[in-house]
């Protein structure tokens, strides 16, 4: 069975938001495909060339995946949902967060419970909601 992978819909800065991720995540970007490069690009509308169609980052065992929104169809955020990481280090999962939290908001600081040695919330400055946990399992 296939694990399960998210997918991210941006308002434009869906490749902006791809490789913060990244760096961030120590990941690899294997495609940004623009809306001008896929089959058919001549159907799409005015100002949609250069949107991301679809994008993919590989990370540990994990993968990340995004795409633009079309130009003027409404775009709500994102809401509802976030994504779950666990990094083997207090000191790795620090460092992730801090990345998110900044510009972002934190939603519920970084700090230590009963599951994980540390454990936070942030929504980074792309509106991406992240539940980041790090260090060991404590259940």
């Amino acid at each position: 069975m296939s694990p399960i992978h998210a997918y991210l819909t941006f308002d434009g800065n869906a490749a902006e938001a791809m490789r913060f991720y990244e760096k961030t995540l120590g990941g690899t970007l294997h495609t940004m495909m623009t809306m001008a490069q896929a089959p058919g690009a001549e159907q799409f509308p005015p100002g949609a060339a250069d949107r991301i169609m679809h994008a993919a980052l590989t990370y540990g065992d994990g993968m990340l995946m995004a795409s633009d929104t079309m130009p003027g169809q409404p775009y709500e955020g994102m809401k509802g949902f976030g994504v779950a990481l666990t990094l083997d280090t207090v000191a790795e999962g620090q460092r992730v967060f801090d990345a998110f939290a900044d510009g972002g908001k934190v939603t519920m600081p970084f700090g230590k419970t009963f599951w994980v040695e540390v454990f936070g919330m942030v929504t980074d400055r792309f509106g991406t909601p992240w539940l980041v946990n790090g260090g060991k399992p404590l259940l």
